[in-house]
């Protein structure tokens, strides 16, 4: 790579260090991308009724644009991270940005179901270039010192278009079209490109050129698989919960459907904190932060199986499950960028692949419960137990932290 600043290795060490008081602007702005990436991924899913009536497909293969934009995450983080490698970072994130407003401007103007899915499917390439990048940005950015708390802003800003982007997104598809929101995240894009160019620190042609064979070297450590492990069991869990949660809500808690956005959103608020805590938390005492979170997901995950036929401990639990299902993501993306050592964005590009992996499997698996004897509450069921598997790699890497640096690590 042209810079080599993007693929220096990571300081693995972790020391427990308050961390540093005030993160660099940048770091803010690329959560502005995330937020923009996190709204195309869901918005879809409040506009299938629309789409499909307009493309003239059925509901259910309208739903097709959630899974290729899923697929495209999985297989475009890694793939993108190894064809931009001798692309300067902030080049990287700006032509990410470019290609994901182009994809929302073929969604908007085409006419054929086909080319939509091409469009999404472009986009998730541009977003699993732009995450895994940019998380490598704000480790950096921000120093060792607050590498975990960085990703976390990063990550929040998707989880905040769940609280926001998403509703407004949907809104406005109804007041101006489902091509609407397309349009204006095509806009925004181009916004959030400028910011980019302009903030994100140049880099020193100088140093060492890596190469592909040097990025694969990563490949080769045990610990980055075992962090690779955590974040598919983590979101299988977590998210193939969370794929069913509506007829959970309606069919087994009796809240009205009118109702389950409210619902939806304090999901989405305790996902926000829980990657903001979880970021603050990890950088202090990554290991134990990660194996809290596990055992609390699953905790949580049980009691909502177990106690879903009623209402108001429903709505808690559900909050409660954003937020520990996300207290472990930022922390686990940052050790994925520390454990790859000379390809740092490539263990970032890794996680996101992992996480969109367990999403894919996690929610393949919870529907099939759901003509099990535990029906809606079959997917709270098996998220829990898929959780608890979490512990396994999150332990090991704490008992190999622990023998290779002492108990400070945490």
């Amino acid at each position: 790579m042209q810079g080599a600043t993007r693929h220096a290795p990571v300081d693995e060490r972790v020391e427990e260090r308050p961390p540093a008081s005030r993160l660099p602007g940048v770091v803010y702005v690329l959560a502005l991308g995330t937020f923009l990436m996190g709204t195309t991924e869901f918005v879809v899913a409040g506009l299938l009724p629309e789409i499909a009536g307009d493309l003239q497909v059925s509901v259910a293969r309208a739903g097709l644009a959630i899974t290729v934009f899923a697929v495209g995450m999985i297989i475009g983080a890694p793939l993108m991270s190894m064809l931009t490698l001798r692309l300067p970072a902030r080049w990287t994130l700006v032509l990410a940005l470019g290609v994901f407003a182009a994809g929302h401007v073929i969604a908007a103007v085409g006419d054929g179901f086909g080319l939509l899915l091409a469009a999404r499917f472009l986009t998730a390439l541009a977003t699993g270039a732009f995450w895994a990048v940019a998380n490598v940005v704000a480790t950096r950015v921000a120093g060792p010192a607050a590498s975990s708390r960085a990703v976390g802003v990063v990550g929040s800003g998707a989880m905040l278009a769940n609280v926001v982007g998403v509703p407004l997104g949907a809104f406005a598809g109804q007041l101006v079209g489902w091509r609407g929101p397309f349009w204006i995240l095509a806009v925004l894009a181009v916004a959030a490109m400028a910011l980019i160019a302009r903030l994100v620190p140049h880099e020193s042609r100088s140093g060492q050129r890596m190469s592909i064979r040097s990025e694969l070297s990563a490949l080769g450590s045990g610990r980055l698989w075992l962090v690779l492990a955590a974040c598919v069991t983590t979101s299988a869990g977590v998210l193939g919960t969370y794929t069913y949660i509506a007829p959970l809500l309606t069919d087994r808690a009796g809240i009205a459907a009118e109702l389950v956005p409210l619902v939806l959103v304090g999901f989405g608020a305790g996902a926000l904190a829980g990657f903001l805590v979880g970021g603050r938390a990890g950088d202090v005492r990554p290991y134990a932060t990660t194996i809290t979170a596990a055992a609390s997901g699953a905790v949580v995950l049980l009691a909502l199986g177990l106690l879903s036929a009623f209402a108001v401990p429903t709505v808690v639990l559900v909050a409660l499950l954003g937020l520990v299902g996300f207290l472990s993501i930022p922390v686990l993306i940052a050790l994925g960028v520390r454990f790859a050592g000379k390809a740092p964005t490539l263990g970032s590009a890794l996680t996101v692949s992992a996480f969109n992996l367990g999403t894919a499997a996690g929610s393949w698996i919870a529907g099939l419960t759901l003509d099990s004897p535990f029906q809606a509450a079959g997917p709270a069921m098996v998220g829990a137990a898929m959780a608890t598997l979490a512990l396994v790699p999150t332990i090991t890497i704490a008992l190999i932290q622990g023998r290779r640096s002492g108990p400070a690590l945490g």
